[in-house]
C-alpha cells in the first residue's frame, strides 16, 4: 500500500505577496501585484506589464550572506530560496547543522524554467571583453538548470534526492507530484517541493515577440490580466516562486506538525503535440485524460471537487480548458467546482505558476474560502454556458473546501494535475 502523504509548510515570493501572511492577505482582498515597466517601454516591448516581486535588501539577508550576494545576479534563484526556506521554517523543519550528517530522510525537487538569465547575460559580456577572470566562482551554478535546488541543498543539508525538474508552465505541479511519489513509495520520509522563475526582459521578451502577451493595458496595468474574461487579449508575464513540504502522515503526527492538507495523487501526461497539440497549445484529449487519471489515482469522483485552480492564462485557450474540466469532471453549471486563476493578480509566473498557484490553493482549502478572480465581470460567453456565473467569483466568497483540484499545462503539450484534501482524522 502507497503511504499517505500531507502538506506541513508553505513558502511564497510573489508579486502581491513576500511570505504566506502577506500573500494570504493579497489573495483574501484581491490585490493585484501587476505594474508598468519603464525598462519595457524603452525596449519597445508591445506588453509593458508585469508582475515581479518586491523583495527588500532586509528579506535577502535574512537567507543569503554578505559574501554569497556578492556577484550575484539570479532572481529566480532569490525567489526560490526565499520560499524554500520560508516553507520549511513553516513545517518546523531544522536545517542540519553544518558539521553533522545530512537529513537523508529529507529531499528536494524544485524546478525552474531558466536559470540566472541575467547572470548568463552578464556573462557573455564578459566574454566578449575577454575578461574571463571577472566570471567569479558562482557563475556556473547560478546558471544551471539546477542552481536552485543546489543552493536549497546546501542551506537545508538534504541528503536524499535533491534535484530540478523542468517541463515550462507546468514544472510546479509536477514537482509536487514527484515528491508526493516518493513520499508514498517509501522512498523519502520529507520532500521540499516547488518551482521559481526569473524575472526581466530576457525570460519575457520571447513571449512578446510571440504576441501572446497582451498589449491592451500599458496605462491600466492592474485591468491587464484577464482570465476567463470575454476581453481578454493575451497573458501578463510574472515571476517568484512557490514552495510546500510534503511529509509522510506517519512522520507528520510523530513531530506533531500543522498538516495544511492531504495529497491524494496526481497524474502527469503529454499530449504529443497530436491530435489539436502542438509547441504551445494542449491536446484537449491529454488535458482530459490526465484530469481523470488524477482523479483515478486519488481514487475520487469528479463529482467530489469543491474547487478549481485553473492554469487559466487569459489567452483563446481558457474556454477551451473550461470545457475539458467539465467533460472530465462530469459536472457542469451550478454543479461546477468554483474556480478561479491567480494569473488575474499576478501574472503568468511561468516555470514558478503552478507552485505559486498550489499555495494559493491550499490556503483557501485551509482558510475556507475562495478567492476573487479579477477583471472577468465580462465572463466569457462560451464558459457561461458551461459554468454557472456564481461559481467563478468577482469577490472573496466563504467556502467550506473540502477537495480540490490543481492543473497546470506547459509548453512541449505537458499536462499535469494534483488533488488535495482536508485531512480529517488528524
Amino acid at each position: 500500500m502507497k503511504r499517505r502523504v500531507v502538506v506541513t509548510g508553505m513558502g511564497v515570493v510573489s508579486p502581491n505577496g513576500i511570505g504566506v501572511t502577506e500573500f494570504l492577505h493579497a489573495i483574501r482582498e484581491g490585490k493585484s501585484g501587476i505594474r508598468h515597466f519603464p525598462e519595457l517601454e524603452e525596449l519597445k516591448f508591445s506588453c509593458q506589464i508585469a508582475g515581479q516581486p518586491t523583495v527588500s535588501e532586509e528579506q535577502k539577508r535574512k537567507y543569503f550572506t554578505e559574501l554569497q550576494l556578492r556577484n550575484f545576479n539570479s532572481s529566480g534563484i532569490l525567489y526560490g530560496v526565499m520560499a524554500g526556506m520560508e516553507a520549511l521554517e513553516n513545517a518546523g523543519i531544522p536545517v542540519a547543522e553544518k558539521e553533522s550528517e545530512p537529513l537523508w530522510d529529507l529531499g528536494i525537487i524544485f524546478g525552474t524554467g531558466t536559470s540566472g538569465v541575467d547572470k548568463f547575460r552578464e556573462s557573455v559580456y564578459l566574454l566578449d571583453a575577454g575578461k574571463v577572470k571577472r566570471l567569479g566562482s558562482t557563475t556556473v551554478v547560478q546558471t544551471m538548470s539546477s542552481g536552485i535546488s543546489a543552493y536549497l541543498g546546501g542551506m537545508t543539508g538534504a541528503g536524499n534526492q535533491v534535484t530540478t525538474n523542468s517541463s515550462a508552465c507546468a514544472t510546479g505541479t509536477e514537482a509536487v507530484i514527484m515528491g508526493f511519489e516518493a513520499i508514498a513509495s517509501g522512498k523519502a520520509e520529507q520532500m521540499l517541493c516547488g518551482s521559481c522563475s526569473d524575472h526581466g526582459p530576457v525570460v519575457w521578451g520571447g513571449f512578446d515577440a510571440m504576441k501572446v502577451l497582451t498589449w491592451k493595458h500599458n496605462e491600466t496595468p492592474e485591468s491587464g490580466s484577464r482570465p476567463l474574461s470575454s476581453t481578454a487579449s493575451g497573458f501578463v508575464p510574472g515571476s517568484g516562486a512557490g514552495a510546500i513540504v510534503l511529509e509522510s502522515l506517519i512522520s507528520a503526527r510523530e513531530r506533531g506538525a500543522t498538516i495544511y492538507a492531504e495529497v491524494l495523487g496526481g497524474h502527469v501526461n503529454n499530449g504529443g503535440q497530436r491530435l489539436g497539440g502542438s509547441m504551445t497549445a494542449p491536446n484537449s484529449t491529454a488535458v482530459r485524460r490526465c484530469i481523470v487519471k488524477a482523479l483515478e489515482a486519488s481514487e475520487i469522483k469528479g463529482s467530489d471537487i469543491d474547487y478549481i485552480n485553473g492554469h487559466l492564462t487569459a489567452t483563446i485557450k481558457d474556454p477551451t480548458e473550461i470545457r475539458n474540466w467539465s467533460q472530465a469532471l462530469g459536472t457542469k453549471g451550478t454543479s461546477f467546482p468554483y474556480v478561479n486563476s491567480l494569473k488575474s493578480m499576478i501574472g503568468h509566473g511561468l516555470a514558478a505558476s503552478g507552485s505559486m498557484e498550489i499555495v494559493a490553493a491550499l490556503l483557501q482549502l485551509h482558510h475556507g474560502f475562495v478567492a476573487p478572480n479579477l477583471n472577468c465581470e465580462d465572463l466569457h460567453p462560451e464558459i457561461a454556458e458551461v459554468v454557472d456565473r456564481e461559481r467563478i467569483p468577482t469577490e472573496m466568497i466563504k467556502a467550506e473546501l473540502n477537495t480540490i483540484a490543481k492543473a497546470s499545462f506547459g509548453f512541449g503539450d505537458v499536462n499535469a494535475c494534483v488533488i488535495f484534501r482536508k485531512i480529517s482524522d488528524q
